[in-house]
């Protein structure tokens, strides 16, 4: 009973102040873990029935045909090829799910960024505990994306497992930027559709994901340039079988990751602290 009481017992609003100022992005993170617990069942279908589908369509299915027609050809069977494109690509979409409509569903709809506000948590650390707990919703899914990978045998490196860290280097890279533009918006008139549409997709078809990007016409290789998911998945492909690229191009892929997620998490600070404080 003592120790059921004590459970119990309150913090004074001094000490309550104290602890929110100090762990405010994790209390922000715990929330938005514990608000996808309602949504929990669809995440596990997703992370587990998404790259089944895949592995089965493309690396199951097309891999038979392009390993009976074109052996040797990605240097590698089709479905290790591919494996740590479809890695990353999951990673990437799943961020572009997560940093769209919960951040209008924050501000506007339902506008669960305000209640913090009434503590002493910051508004910096609101942002923060979103991208803390969508990063580690991505890290958690591309475990399991991974070990599905392994029990297919599509790859060939004791390094595999850092092809998680990749994956979820991606999804930052292309989320909090994202994060940032949809928190500078007033009203959501059907741009995350078009986010999807032309910007997500042609990402994930044109980033070297189903076969080379030097492959396509030199016309649409920017599109993999500048994209998150080329980066990663060049990377995650060193990691995987041993892909083949100077050290040199490994270091500007890295950069370039860690650049766009600094620039997002930067930029994402200032617009909710420009919002939540106006």
């Amino acid at each position: 009973m003592k120790l059921f009481n004590s459970t119990l017992k309150a913090h004074s609003p001094e000490v309550s102040a104290t602890k929110a100022k100090k762990f405010g992005t994790l209390y922000v993170a715990e929330g938005h873990m514990l608000a996808m617990r309602r949504y929990i069942d669809v995440i596990i279908a997703y992370s587990v029935g998404n790259p089944l589908m895949y592995l089965f369509a493309m690396g199951v299915g097309l891999a038979s045909l392009v390993d009976a027609n074109s052996a040797g050809a990605f240097g590698v069977s089709y479905m290790t090829f591919i494996a740590p494109a479809l890695l990353v690509s999951a990673a990437v979409m799943t961020a572009a799910g997560e940093f769209t409509y919960v951040i209008m569903d924050g501000f506007k709809w339902r506008r669960t960024f305000y209640g913090p506000l009434a503590t002493a948590i910051t508004p910096y650390q609101i942002s923060q505990g979103l991208q803390l707990a969508v990063t580690g919703r991505i890290l958690a899914q591309s475990i399991v994306y991974l070990l599905i990978v392994i029990a297919f045998g599509a790859t060939a490196s004791p390094w595999v497992w850092l092809s998680v860290l990749v994956a979820t280097l991606a999804g930052t890279a292309f989320g909090f930027p994202l994060m940032a533009y949809a928190a500078s918006l007033e009203e959501e008139r059907g741009q995350f559709q078009l986010v999807n549409r032309f910007i997500v997709m042609p990402l994930f078809l044109f980033s070297g994901t189903f076969f080379p990007l030097t492959s396509l016409p030199w016309f649409l290789q920017w599109i993999g340039w500048i994209s998150p998911i080329w980066h990663g998945t060049e990377l995650s492909r060193v990691l995987s079988y041993g892909y083949d690229e100077p050290l040199w191009l490994s270091a500007v892929h890295v950069m370039y990751l860690v650049a766009l997620t600094i620039l997002g998490w930067h930029f994402s600070r200032r617009i909710f602290a420009r919002r939540l404080e106006g």
